[in-house]
């Protein structure tokens, strides 16, 4: 099948040569230069131009009517007038671009080339100046006054009694967070994520878990590296050459018979060993004969070991920035420590009460997302370390939605509207909007962050701080 095709388009290419040849070998028949052109040719081509300007109207109109809803319905308050601003600038557009091409196609058919007829030259007109330039900045003016205003209706304040949604993202999925009873978020901080904990929310059992996992995972390297065959070795060689050294001092020292024995001990203070630190040296040797017998002992390359040692190191400094986070008080007396046991959290699925404004508070752990949510005309990014924000008014139900679309099995849906990787299809979330009634059972109904589970306190979190202080100073 390719090489029929391959050959359909070189015959194509000869027929156009042939027939370009033929053009010319007529023109010298007829004693005709290639660049005059005749009456009835100009005709053609100013025919044509008209006849593909219908034709491309035709076609523009037709896709207006069959794909003009673009969108799907606007279900939320600000939908409307966002899908209003974009109508007005689609208006300006359109009769822009059938003025615009109307002038070019029908200037192109009754300037058409005429012997009989010499183009008019001129450098300089004033009311053309005036009419392209001030007519085209009113109009620009217009919808950026007419944008500004509607932009800032949907991103201004929240007003107090709205309902506040968390929304976190990371690759490849979406978390929503709403605050317990308290009305309070908890706070946050990276260095506080656990497989337990994944939005990093800071409460003092969440300090202490974070605290113990880090410990556990030093513990696990240091011990791996504290049995590596290569490290035991050279150990093992040290200790024996420290003895080794004190043997042969102790065998080339010669008593002289010298009655003075406290200048034979000075001169064994500093030359010989005391008993206290060879026996100290010899149960070393022995604990690391044994150490390489056990069965934990492990061969790392070089490379392995730096790695690991390396991250030894940055979990020490992970474990530091979690010591430093302090506890505070919200304006209204809420414990910050405290004020995240009572969060819930959904994974999954999230629900919003129709009719209520919602502010989203945007987060993300990794990279920059985009949440989108097409329906409600709502889209924020959502980047590393740098909260977003955005408000909206839910105006139709999931059932509603499903009516005005004639789809039983419709749901609105949280999307990624941004590329963020390999599985950035995956970053969906279903929203269900239901009455206000509805949605209170259903939030009622989801569990607490710390919900059944032994809460630790502050002081307990401040003690388990302060205990790993001691055992590293008294480490080093």
């Amino acid at each position: 099948m390719k090489l029929i095709t391959l050959l359909v388009v070189i015959a194509g290419v000869i027929a156009l040569a042939q027939l370009a040849k033929v053009g010319q070998l007529t023109s010298l028949i007829r004693n005709k230069r290639e660049e005059d052109i005749s009456a009835a040719d100009t005709r053609l081509n100013g025919g044509l131009f008209v006849a593909f300007m219908v034709a491309f109207y035709a076609s523009f109109i037709w896709l207006i009517i069959r794909y003009g809803d673009y969108n799907p319905p606007a279900a939320s308050a600000h939908g409307e007038t966002y899908d209003t601003l974009m109508n007005f600038n689609m208006y300006i557009i359109m009769a822009v671009f059938f003025l615009v091409n109307t002038a070019l196609f029908m200037f192109a058919n009754k300037y058409r080339q005429d012997p009989n007829r010499k183009a008019k030259f001129f450098a300089h007109d004033n009311r053309l100046e005036l009419i392209w330039t001030v007519i085209p900045s009113i109009v620009l003016a217009v919808i950026i006054i007419y944008g500004l205003r509607t932009w800032n209706e949907m991103t201004g304040e929240a007003s107090e009694d709205a309902l506040r949604v968390e929304v976190y993202s990371k690759q490849f999925d979406w978390t929503v967070r709403y605050p317990g009873a308290d009305g309070e978020f908890g706070l946050a901080n990276y260095n506080l994520i656990t497989p337990t904990n994944p939005l990093g929310i800071v409460t003092a059992d969440g300090v202490s878990g974070a605290l113990e996992e880090i410990e556990s995972q030093i513990a696990a390297l240091e011990s791996e590296l504290a049995h590596e065959r290569g490290t035991l070795l050279a150990q093992i060689e040290e200790v024996e050459a420290e003895l080794h050294a004190s043997h042969d001092h102790d065998h080339g020292h010669v008593d002289h018979g010298h009655d003075d024995h406290a200048g034979h001990d000075d001169h064994g203070d500093h030359h010989g060993m005391s008993a206290e630190r060879m026996a100290m040296l010899e149960a070393r040797l022995h604990e690391l004969e044994h150490m390489l017998e056990g069965p934990d002992v492990v061969v790392l390359s070089n490379a392995a070991a730096e790695a690991k040692a390396g991250k030894v190191h940055r979990l020490k400094r992970h474990r530091q920035r979690i010591m430093e986070v302090k506890p505070f008080d919200y304006e209204g007396g809420v414990a910050a420590w405290e004020a995240g046991a009572d969060d819930k959290i959904m994974k999954g699925e999230f629900h919003l009460p129709v009719g209520r404004e919602v502010e989203f508070v945007f987060r993300s752990r990794d990279v920059i997302h985009s949440a989108y949510m097409p329906h409600f005309r709502a889209q924020m990014n959502t980047v590393p370390g740098v909260p977003t924000r955005f408000k909206m008014t839910p105006t139709i139900t999931t059932d509603s939605m499903r009516t005005v679309v004639n789809d039983p099995d419709f749901d609105y849906v949280l999307l990624c509207n941004k590329v963020c990787g390999a599985a950035h299809f995956n970053m969906q979330m279903k929203l269900v909007v239901e009455s206000e009634e509805s949605y209170k059972a259903w939030l009622e109904s989801q569990e607490e962050f710390l919900a059944d589970k032994e809460v630790a306190t502050e002081s307990d979190a401040r003690a388990e701080a302060a205990n790993i202080e001691n055992n590293e100073s008294a480490t080093l």
